[in-house]
């Protein structure tokens, strides 16, 4: 050991964390192997453990000997923002290239030319981008003197979180020039993924790893079927976590819906709450969010998985999970979170009757399907090149598994990317075979790792002991405070009066449909793609959730048992119509959207919601073709053209607001299309309402 290099390298940590701060156990093997050594290393450290430290401190001293720049390889824009906070603390000169900030780039692009930037993080997806690859990587081709591959399990298969992006990065590593340091680290990894990362990441690489308890976190698993029992627990539960000014936490969903959902319940019982996800980042400010969370000015970040690798809050009290993760990988990262600094967090992980349902969509969506795969080929094989839009207007896909598919079939080398006024993908003469014992061996993997995450939940055992032997730890042990350990807990069960509340709140509970003012691509010609003004519908509103509880049960017992809704259903849409939704001016009379399938099922109900109201029911709408049910359309392009000409008017348009009723709301097209279809016959303003909205919403 070079005690010269860890008395600097000590000195930095210290400038950084404060004068009595000392290297945890392995930090220093880590950095020495990198910035002095100047080897190949992959660090398999438990959440917290700091491992960003080392790539940071490791860029420091390898600068200091002359090295170039640190290419830094990271997933999440979230982990961006918070370590570029961190490495200034030291001197270090980092910067980020990503969508969001183009403004900067002639900037940092000037910087890197003049070795004025320490530290590039970029995500692996701009790997793929054409000004990158043809502009900045050239530039630092030769010269890049260390590079990092943060979050590492996503290049393997094997990984929770595998993402084709991160194929690209085995082609960086073969042009780095010989001796430049590699660093591959991740907290998720067990023996399958160390094995498959560390093949990847090169000869004579180190694997330092440690063990992965975590003293500071008291584990608990909590079944509660329903949501409402779940929020009902929250309220109950989380004053005992909220003790003094610093108190904060996280409370993680599978859904958007769901953040949504309990965020607005939170809030309604006067926590400091707010929703977190990905779901619209373009309304959305993350940063502000993050940023008002690390100051305790939000006490409660309700989040998706978007919050998830980096994000370095240490003093969080307590993660929740409102349902069940996928894997133990997956969960032991999250929960990982809470208690990075603190003598005592906690985790509870509390389960309801939607977990399974939840988590087979996620495995069945995770790869696409080999005849998806073969129909964009076919459909790039038929043209010179297509833009996504173009793609989605012929392949009934969606865009999410089409950019998927697009991904693979480039990193396989079947599909070329050019960039022009907007992207274009065009085959290339590569041949491609499916690799279907691939997909295969994974997906059975995801679903081991549903069943092993569905015994976790019911263990007697050790908690902290059941996931550290999952994740392969070297030396896993009775933790002797997690509640099996101390046979003592949170309660289990929760006050009746406050669960009817909340499935009340459930039930009331409104979600808006936003008016369609576009047509889809491939739908219309381009200069008709607009939605003239006057001819879009009004903000409408949908009943429930429909995979939700409140009246989600209703809704599918009487489309799907019944045939028939229940009249409860009836006086609760008239409710929401006259007390909380209100609008104006009211609706004059009442129309439905016809099924051939179902040819009574929506217009008895709109008929007898009417005669509630006291309107009219003027059944104008008809089906002139039996097009496919819609939830078999995935995307925009062919749900709205799966309706645009399969309705037709029957007899004279009243005058006046019309309610436009139907049963399920999944893309909008349908009741944007018939919407549109009243108003170019002569109605008034078009409310939309449905009685629910899709699951997958």
């Amino acid at each position: 050991m070079s005690m010269t290099a860890y008395s600097h390298a000590l000195q930095l940590f210290q400038t950084m964390l404060g004068s009595q701060a000392a290297f945890r156990a392995g930090q220093w093997e880590a950095i020495e192997t990198v910035a002095v050594k100047r080897q190949r290393a992959l660090v398999v450290q438990r959440t917290g453990w700091g491992k960003s430290i080392v790539y940071f401190l490791a860029t420091k001293l390898l600068r200091e000997q002359g090295a170039g720049p640190t290419l830094l390889i990271s997933p999440l824009l979230s982990l961006m923002r918070n370590q570029i906070e961190m490495a200034g603390r030291i001197g270090v000169r980092a910067f980020t290239i990503h969508s969001a900030n183009r403004e900067e780039w002639e900037a940092i692009e000037k910087a890197l030319a003049q070795d004025a930037c320490d530290v590039l993080l970029i995500s692996p997806e701009r790997l793929n981008n054409d000004r990158f690859l043809n502009t900045v990587l050239p530039g630092m081709a030769g010269r890049v003197g260390f590079f990092v591959v943060d979050e590492a399990h996503c290049i393997s298969d094997w990984g929770h979180d595998f993402r084709p992006d991160y194929r690209r990065i085995v082609r960086i590593l073969k042009l780095l020039p010989q001796g430049v340091p590699v660093l591959g680290t991740t907290a998720t990894a067990n023996n399958r993924v160390v094995n498959d990362v560390a093949a990847q990441l090169g000869p004579n690489l180190s694997v330092l790893r440690g063990p992965l308890e975590r003293e500071s976190l008291r584990l608990q698993n909590i079944r509660l079927a329903d949501q409402s029992e779940r929020l009902a627990w929250l309220v109950e539960n989380l004053p005992k976590f909220m003790r003094g000014e610093a108190s904060s936490g996280i409370i993680y969903c599978l859904t958007v819906a769901d953040t949504e959902r309990v965020a607005s319940w939170l809030k309604q019982k006067g926590f400091s709450a707010a929703a977190y996800h990905a779901g619209d980042d373009a309304t959305r400010d993350r940063p502000a969010l993050e940023q008002a969370f690390l100051k305790n000015e939000i006490k409660i970040l309700v989040a998706t998985v978007a919050l998830g690798m980096g994000f370095d809050k240490p003093d969080v009290h307590f993660v929740i999970h409102f349902q069940r993760p996928g894997s133990v990988v997956a969960y032991y990262q999250q929960v990982g979170r809470a208690g990075r600094t603190l003598e005592r967090a906690y985790g509870i992980l509390l389960s309801g009757s939607e977990d399974d349902e939840i988590q087979d969509y996620f495995i069945q969506s995770a790869f696409p399907s080999v005849p998806v795969m073969n129909e964009v080929l076919a459909a790039l094989e038929a043209s010179e090149s297509l833009t996504m839009n173009e793609l989605l207007a012929r392949v009934n896909v969606s865009r999410s598994v089409l950019d998927k598919a697009l991904k693979l079939l480039e990193v396989d080398g079947a599909v070329g990317v050019a960039f022009e006024k907007q992207i274009h993908y065009f085959r290339t003469l590569n041949p491609w075979q499916p690799e279907r014992e691939r997909i295969e061996r994974i997906t059975t993997l995801r679903q081991a790792e549903r069943a092993e995450m569905q015994a976790y939940v019911k263990h007697t055992g050790c908690l902290m002991e059941f996931l550290q032997r999952a994740l392969d730890d070297p030396a896993p042990r009775r933790c002797g405070r997690c509640a099996n350990c101390q046979g003592k807990g949170l309660p289990a069960t929760v006050s009746q009066a406050l669960t009817v509340e909340a499935e009340e709140y459930l039930k009331g509970a409104q979600i808006v449909i936003e008016p369609r003012k576009m047509w889809p691509a491939g739908v219309l010609p381009e200069e008709k793609r607009k939605i003239r003004d006057g001819y879009t519908n009004a903000e409408g509103r949908a009943l429930c959730d429909y995979a939700g509880a409140g009246w989600g049960k209703l809704v599918r017992q009487g489309k799907y048992v019944d045939d028939r809704f229940a009249d409860e259903l009836v006086v609760a849409a008239a409710n929401l119509l006259r007390e909380r939704w209100k609008p104006e001016p009211p609706p004059a009379w009442v129309t439905a959207i016809p099924s051939l399938r179902r040819p009574r099922l929506v217009p008895d109900f709109a008929q007898r919601l009417a005669g509630q109201l006291g309107l009219p029911f003027q059944p104008v709408l008809l089906r002139a073709t039996n097009a496919a049910e819609q939830k078999t359309m995935q995307n925009s392009s062919m749900q709205a053209r799966n309706v645009f000409d399969s309705l037709i008017i029957k007899g004279t348009i009243p005058g006046g607001p019309v309610l436009l009723v139907d049963d399920m709301i999944d893309s909008g097209w349908t009741l944007t299309a018939a919407g549109w279809l009243l108003r170019t016959h002569g109605s008034g303003i078009v409310y939309p309402f449905a009685l629910a909205q899709a699951a997958g919403k």
